[in-house]
Order: structure tokens, then C-alpha cells, then sequence
């Protein structure tokens, strides 16, 4: 496992359209392209960590986080998305990504992090649900996709329990 960087975009783009053309996971329809690939990592790695998972110099998956919500007072909330390259999954490597990213977002002051998730989608929950993620609600045919409307679950988990705002210092 490493952090991402901007050569790996052909890789992730290959990925990623995968989950595009076969599966209703994520909600894009159009395939992306290694430049659209880099640009995403180009902006959110300044804010949120994004790591891959390496095997035989190939990447078998990664995991980011990224903005939940652009509003400010959301800016210690964020969203995770963790993808594997078919045929390595439940090997524990979403599970080493996810925690590993938890860990970052943790040091780098996230609060809450989020899921969503579109359901059903036993593996995705499974893995959430493993690392402590909490179902809080789930909205009914709010995407439409290869023909069918699609629900989206979301999940949450807190990282930081005080109650009290961030530590002195933290940006805005």
C-alpha cells in the first residue's frame, strides 16, 4: 500500500470503468479517462489521502476520501470510495485500504466519515459494517441506471468522539 500518485491514473481510470460499464456501485455512466483520473487526484490529494494497493507492480485497488458536502461547516465530514480490480476481492485488501485511510483521516482531524452505498450491496456493507460504520438512512429510487432505479444507503462513522469542535488551528 502506498499513496497515490499521478502516474497510477491509467490504472485507476481501467478500475474504476469497470465498476462504470458493469455495475450499478457507482452512479457515473460515462467511462473516464486517465487525464479525467488525474485531475480528480490532482484535487483531492491536497485535502483527503488516496491510496492504492500495489500487487506484482499492478494495482489491485484504491481508496479515497473526498468532500461530502462543499458547504464550510461540512469541512470535517468526508466520504470514502474504495474500489478493487475484479478478481482480487476478498482477499482483505478493501479492508487494509479502508482502515488505513480511517487512520489518515483521523491524524488529519476528519470527523465523520461517510459511505454511500447502493443497495444492496452485501460486500460493500459488510466491509463498512466490519470497521463500524452505522447505517443512519437510505433514500429509495434516487438514481436510474442500466434500466432500473437504484436505492442509496448511508452509512457513518465517527472518528473523533469529543464533542467539542476541532483542536486551535485547524483550517477552514
Amino acid at each position: 500500500m502506498r499513496p497515490v500518485v499521478p502516474e497510477d491514473a491509467p490504472e485507476i481510470a481501467e478500475i474504476y470503468n469497470y465498476y462504470i460499464k458493469n455495475t450499478v456501485i457507482t452512479f457515473e455512466e460515462d467511462l473516464v479517462n486517465p487525464r479525467t483520473v488525474a485531475e480528480r487526484i490532482k484535487e483531492i490529494i491536497p485535502r483527503y489521502p488516496w491510496f492504492v494497493w500495489e500487487a506484482g507492480g499492478k494495482l489491485a485497488g484504491y481508496a479515497y476520501a473526498h468532500a461530502w458536502n462543499e458547504r464550510t461547516a461540512y469541512r470535517f465530514t468526508a466520504e470514502d470510495s474504495v474500489y478493487l480490480k475484479p478478481g482480487w476481492e476478498r482477499r482483505g485488501i478493501g479492508r487494509r485500504l479502508l482502515e488505513r485511510l480511517i487512520e489518515e483521516l483521523r491524524r488529519r482531524q476528519i470527523h465523520t466519515l461517510m459511505s454511500v452505498i447502493t443497495v444492496p450491496n452485501p460486500a460493500s456493507v459488510g466491509l463498512h459494517e466490519s470497521l463500524a460504520f452505522k447505517k443512519t438512512g437510505q433514500f429509495n429510487a434516487v438514481g436510474f441506471k442500466q434500466g432500473r432505479w437504484l436505492d442509496v444507503g448511508y452509512w457513518e462513522l465517527i472518528l473523533d468522539a469529543r464533542e467539542s469542535g476541532p483542536a486551535e488551528g485547524v483550517d477552514r
